[in-house]
């Protein structure tokens, strides 16, 4: 018999209620306001007093409500048609609904119980499967979709019967399996799995060594992100996350694309619903939301079901990883799911940490990081989670709690400037302040220096030192004043400027610029770092700043033009010219 209960409190979005039997920690319940059953998660429990969290406006909410609890916990549907869909944070379909403005309590199905998918067997009667065994297929836009053996199921079965090749709606039985005492278990396309609990549908969890390409340089170059990797963007608003975020959605090397817009503004998010439909895919030539799937919750909503959204967006995630694919999740942004704790914490009345975030704020953040990553299945294929979000610090205050947090957990950090992004610098990445600990892997590094250039880690750190020493040379010259410092001084500070025109910024809108392949990469790098090690002869600073603007200016008519064609090869010799100017010859 389900337990029920009673209303006894309400603190905004926080419901106390009185229940008259078990309830455990995160199960799902209904509140019962004016006939509308409003969905409701546990988030504490003492004594007969359960506190939960409300996902919907408790307007008209009052003491004495009736309660149901659901006997599970927050789950999301897992089944082909996920892809192209727009969710809210649980689930429900955005599409469905007809209404202008949401309406409280509505909850639509998140998959088309209609369609048929035509569906290819993998396995056979008598075969051997285990949770996540794939026993066929369909295929879901251009991606093959797996149907697995439902996560929760435990232990070994065998495959009693399996529907042949055709058509099928995801409630149709497409096998029976049965354990070892003979009971027998259908199953449908369909299966459920709570978004709080990490799917461990594979054999191990391997420490990732391939770099993703993601088209951007300042990325792919300095501080590169692996497969599986973690990472995070922090930055003032207006310095170009969400543009960014954009851009590494269309070029990164990644099956498919997972947007989980938690807490965003309305008009932001509405961009991305505006937007993603219009975008062209590089990879298959079609359009991008064809295999991307945004969940959306914007900062209006409740907190709980702002909360709920990155939760929800990694279990999908790790889903389609289960199949062996590459998921890119760019989550934007994960401190307004952090206010969202807060708020929580400080309506149960929990000790405050820094700046009243929970006090386990690291360990929660840790923990939503750690579900991503690169994994091995069962049938010793590889699968994939690279996981990207966003902080929106207050004032652009990168010591605040939530970006502090996120630094323990995520291994890249890609610290958004706002004297970059005034200067119209972009990608506005800090160079010197951001970083990739990958970098210190000696996988990654055998990885990069393998698959680009025999020494290429060695020139990502030369690349990085000369930016350094050209911003020393930088406030030299603006504290002493151009002609108070040596001429080399000038020079070294314009030889940082061509690695950060050329290589750090990149042009959006341009074709060709927008997205630079890796081998485009290291010629470009191996040329600017040729010009950098180059000796020059000035005669006074007055001589210097034309002749590296000159340099710069041919160098970004390269980036905008085709990697290896005439007009490419053609600017490379004006270029040698140029150097051959001023190059200072050393004699044997």
């Amino acid at each position: 018999m389900a337990t029920t209960g009673k209303v006894s409190g309400i603190i905004a979005n926080l419901v106390m209620v009185e229940v008259d039997g078990p309830v455990s920690q995160n199960e799902i319940c209904y509140v019962d306001v004016e006939g509308v059953k409003l969905m409701s998660e546990t988030i504490k429990v003492i004594g007969n007093t359960a506190y939960v969290q409300v996902f919907e406006s408790t307007r008209r909410m009052q003491v004495g409500n009736a309660v149901e609890f659901a006997g599970h916990m927050l789950e999301v549907t897992l089944g082909p048609g996920i892809l192209s869909r727009n969710y809210d944070g649980l689930q429900n379909d955005l599409d469905k609904m007809k209404e202008v403005f949401l309406r409280r309590g509505e909850y639509t199905y998140p998959l088309d119980e209609k369609a048929k998918w035509g569906f290819t067997p993998l396995v056979k009667a008598g075969d051997r499967v285990t949770a996540a065994s794939w026993l066929g297929h369909v295929q879901e836009s251009w991606i093959q979709h797996k149907i697995m053996v439902p996560f929760t199921m435990t232990g070994d079965y065998t495959v009693k019967s399996i529907v042949s090749a055709g058509q099928y709606t995801i409630h149709d039985t497409i096998a029976v399996v049965t354990d070892a005492k003979g009971a027998e278990f259908p199953i449908t396309m369909v299966q459920k799995w709570p978004v709080k609990l990490a799917v461990r549908a594979y054999r191990e969890k391997k420490r990732p060594f391939k770099v993703m390409e993601t088209g951007q340089r300042t990325i792919d170059t300095l501080n590169p992100i692996t497969e599986g990797g973690t990472g995070f963007i922090p930055g003032p608003f207006g310095c170009g996350k969400t543009v960014l975020q954009h851009a590494l959605a269309k070029f990164a090397e990644a099956d498919l694309i997972l947007v989980a817009a938690c807490g965003e503004r309305a008009n932001e998010v509405v961009e991305i619903f505006t937007e993603f439909p219009e975008l062209d895919d590089p990879r298959t030539g079609r359009k991008l939301m064809e295999r991307t799937t945004i969940i959306c919750n914007t900062s209006n909503m409740p907190v709980a079901a702002r909360e709920a959204s990155v939760y929800t967006a990694m279990t999908l995630g790790e889903y389609y990883r289960s199949m062996g694919l590459r998921v890119l999740l760019l989550a934007d942004s994960t401190s307004r799911w952090a206010q969202a704790l807060r708020e929580m914490a400080n309506r149960l009345e929990e000790l405050p940490g820094p700046d009243a975030f929970p006090m386990d704020l690291s360990a929660i953040v840790a923990n939503f990081y750690a579900r991503a990553g690169y994994v091995i299945l069962g049938n010793g294929q590889p699968g994939s989670i690279t996981f990207i979000g966003t902080v929106s610090p207050a004032g652009g205050n990168l010591k605040e709690p939530v970006t502090e947090s996120t630094k323990k957990a995520a291994r890249c950090f890609y610290a958004l400037a706002q004297p970059r992004a005034d200067s119209k610098r972009y990608p506005a990445i800090d160079p010197i302040d951001s970083y990739s600990k990958y970098l210190e892997y000696d996988e990654v590094q055998a990885y990069l220096n393998e698959k680009i250039h025999p020494e290429w880690v060695k020139m990502v750190y030369e690349s990085k030192d000369i930016l350094l020493r050209g911003r020393e040379a930088n406030e030299q010259i603006n504290i002493l004043g151009d002609d108070g410092v040596p001429v080399d001084y000038h020079e070294r500070f314009w030889k940082s400027e061509i690695i950060d025109f050329i290589i750090l910024q990149q042009d959006g809108f341009d074709r060709i610029d927008q997205s630079s392949p890796i081998a485009r990469q290291n010629f470009m790098l191996s040329l600017v770092l040729r010009i950098c090690r180059t000796a020059f002869r000035f005669e006074s600073f007055e001589e210097v700043n034309p002749y590296f603007k000159r340099i710069i200016n041919t160098l970004k008519q390269m980036n905008y033009s085709e990697y290896e064609s005439s007009k490419f090869k053609e600017l490379n010799q004006d270029l040698d010219k140029t150097i051959a100017e001023r190059e200072v010859i050393h004699a044997n």
